[in-house]
Formats: structure tokens, C-alpha cells, sequence
């Protein structure tokens, strides 16, 4: 398993997936971990080479994934997780004789602002993805809209080598609690909307907070929003804040700006009116999986994989995204939370429903089962 994010370096859904997949795979086979980094007790870390250290985070990323192929000869199979570890897989199936198998958890074509972030590195962990995506025994989509997107993107791709596995969630970690010091602690005392995740464009933060300006009267944002991707992110945010505490009020919104560790995180989710996923690009969306199991009524961007998580007027509720006209996801979600705050009790029963259909339809055993099915059909190929 070739991972830039493994425990406790963990930062997004990516290496939420690895975590508990690899966890669950164990049961059954043998997998070694490979991961960026410093040493950890379960995986073997591989840090940036010495002489690209001040290169571009690109270049430094090309360096691990060839420490990865001199790392993994022997194995049998090798299964890389986003642009970060794709070249690895591609070069050490290569070398090796051996299948690739790598997951889809987005795609740097639908991801043009990445540029802002990455600069001339953008062109080439574009590279590296197609050259990957093109090389790949199979590939798994988290998600029927994100095989869509693969085969649109990557044309050339032979839509047989694209398999659909569905993210997972940990039902047994990610569960309703009564506790709610955690929520009092951060000052909270009304009903509130929460988002986690990290500040970056793809997320949509800052359409959330323009939302809140048209939430009503009572119900409060809960920002558990941390590492943008870059200043100019940083400070659009903020200034979005800014504006938002100084027209509705100081205590119209909480900025958590560092990362919550999950016995909070999942009492926050617990005692939510509601978790907003503003996303406007979104393969599948762990986050709101893990707000489902804590029982936790989702007002979410009906993009991407969304909508095969959110089940619209039953686990929650969905908002049309135009990318020409985002003061309507605006607007929706906005009337969305309203409408959830003016029936509680509607919101208490999409939460259970959410529930039952995070154990019923997303539990990681099954998709561990699916996994392994997709590595044997690559390696009889």
C-alpha cells in the first residue's frame, strides 16, 4: 500500500481510507504499508531525499515515490492512493512484474486551482496522474460519479480496468454520544451547523459562510476548518469570518483552526443540528459518512459522489451546484439548514436514518472484501 497520509500524519479523506482499509485488509492478507515521512511503528516512512530538500513539493513527492519502488520489490501487487503515490505504483510495476492497482479519490483535471497551490508542480502531478491512470491494472472509483469522471477525463482508459468501491466508515468509532462537554467547552450553547475540513476551494468554505449570513436567528457555524492550501486561501477566510462576526454578531460562528482530535470531533458531530458539506467538487465525502454514523442530519452540494451518500429528504438534504451561478448554493443552503432548524424533530429522524444506512451500506469489511476481489482480478489479467 503506497500512501503519502498514514497515522498520525492524517489530513483528508485519502488517508482516512488508507487507515481503515489497510486495518481491515489485515485481517485477511498480508499488507505492507509504504508511507512519506518520519518513522512510524506500523508502516515504513520514507522522508524526502536529502538533496530535494528545498525543491518543489513536486519534485520532493517524485523522490519518495522512487524510494518507494526501490522498496517494494517482491511484493505482489502494489496499490497507490492519489497523485502523491501514483508514480511509485506505476514505475514499481514496472520494474517489478507486478499489477497496479490505484484508488481514485479525485482528479487533477477537475482541480485547476491546485496551480495556486502547486505552481509549475500542478503540470506535473497532472502528468503523473494520467501516466499512472493509462498504466493501471485497475482502478477503483470510490464512487459512480467519480468512474464517470475517470473515464471522461482519461478517455483512453479501458472502462473495463474501472471498478467501483465505495469509501467506508467506522461505525464502531463514529457513533451518537450524550457527552456533550466538548461542545460546551468551545463556548457552544445554541443549535449549530458544523463543517470540518480542510480550507481549500474544492471544499467550498467559504460558500458556507456566506451562507450563514441568511441563517436564522439562533442557529450558529461551527468552523473546524484548518490548513489552507495556500495564504491567499488563508486569508479569504478570514476575511469571510471577519465578515460574518461583524454583521450577525460575535458569537455567530466558532473558528476552530486546529485539527480536531476524534473523541471531540465525534461529539461535535453528535450534537449538530446539522453538517454542511458546501463542497463543489467531491468524489464521495468520508466527512459526511462519519457525520451519518453519529447520527447527524447532512446539508450537502448535490456534486460528484454526494448524492450516493446523502439520500435527498431522507438522510438530509441536497442543493444543486452551478458553477456560473454559486450565490445559489448559497441561497440553498442557507434554506436548507432553516428548514432543518424550523423541524428538529426532522433532522433528529434524517440523523437515524443516516445511521442505519452508514452500517448498513458502508461498513469496511465488505468493502475490504471488494478490495481483494479487485486485486485478484488484476493479477489474473
Amino acid at each position: 500500500m503506497l500512501t503519502r497520509e498514514w497515522p498520525p500524519e492524517v489530513y483528508g479523506g485519502a488517508g482516512v481510507h488508507v487507515e481503515h482499509l489497510v486495518a481491515e485488509l489485515r485481517r485477511t492478507i498480508e499488507v505492507d504499508v509504504h508511507c512519506f515521512g518520519a518513522p512510524r511503528p506500523d508502516a515504513q516512512a520514507h522522508p524526502v531525499p536529502d538533496f530535494l530538500r528545498g525543491a518543489n513539493p513536486a519534485l520532493q513527492t517524485l523522490g519518495v515515490d522512487l524510494e518507494f519502488v526501490l522498496a517494494t520489490e517482491g511484493v505482489d501487487i502494489l496499490h497507490s492512493h492519489t497523485w502523491y503515490a501514483n508514480l511509485g505504483g506505476h514505475i514499481g510495476g514496472l520494474l517489478h512484474g507486478v499489477p497496479h492497482v490505484l484508488t481514485a479519490h479525485s482528479l487533477e483535471p477537475l482541480r485547476p486551482w491546485k496551480e495556486e497551490q502547486l505552481g509549475g508542480g500542478y503540470r506535473v502531478s497532472s502528468w503523473v496522474e494520467r501516466t499512472a491512470y493509462e498504466g493501471a491494472a485497475r482502478i477503483i472509483a470510490v464512487s459512480n460519479g467519480m468512474r464517470e469522471d475517470v473515464l471522461q477525463a482519461y478517455p483512453s482508459v479501458d472502462p473495463d480496468k474501472v471498478v467501483v468501491v465505495h469509501n467506508g466508515i467506522d461505525t464502531d468509532a463514529y457513533h451518537p454520544v450524550e457527552n456533550d462537554e466538548a461542545v460546551r467547552h468551545l463556548g457552544i450553547s445554541r443549535p449549530y451547523v458544523l463543517f470540518v475540513g480542510r480550507i481549500t476551494r474544492q471544499k467550498g468554505i467559504v460558500h458556507l459562510i456566506n451562507a450563514a449570513h441568511r441563517f436564522d436567528e439562533g442557529v450558529q457555524l461551527v468552523l473546524c476548518a484548518s490548513s489552507p492550501d495556500t495564504p491567499e486561501m488563508g486569508r479569504e477566510t478570514a476575511a469571510a469570518v471577519d465578515t460574518l462576526l461583524r454583521e450577525r454578531g460575535e458569537d455567530s460562528v466558532i473558528w476552530i483552526q486546529e485539527q480536531v482530535e476524534r473523541r471531540q470531533l465525534v461529539s461535535l458531530f453528535s450534537h449538530a443540528l446539522a453538517f454542511a458539506c458546501p463542497s463543489i467538487y467531491e468524489p464521495l465525502g468520508i466527512v459526511n459518512l462519519e457525520a451519518m454514523a453519529c447520527e447527524t442530519a447532512v446539508v450537502a452540494s448535490a456534486v460528484g459522489g454526494i448524492p450516493e451518500v446523502v439520500v435527498d429528504g431522507v438522510t438530509g438534504l441536497l442543493v444543486p451546484y452551478d458553477a456560473a451561478d454559486p450565490a445559489a448554493l448559497e441561497g440553498g443552503i442557507a434554506a436548507a439548514v432553516n428548514e432543518l432548524a424550523a423541524d428538529p424533530a426532522r433532522a433528529r429522524a434524517m440523523g437515524e436514518a443516516g445511521r442505519q444506512r452508514a452500517v448498513r451500506d458502508f461498513d469496511w469489511d465488505a468493502i475490504a472484501d471488494q478490495t481483494i476481489a479487485v486485486y485478484e482480478s488484476a493479477m489474473r489479467a
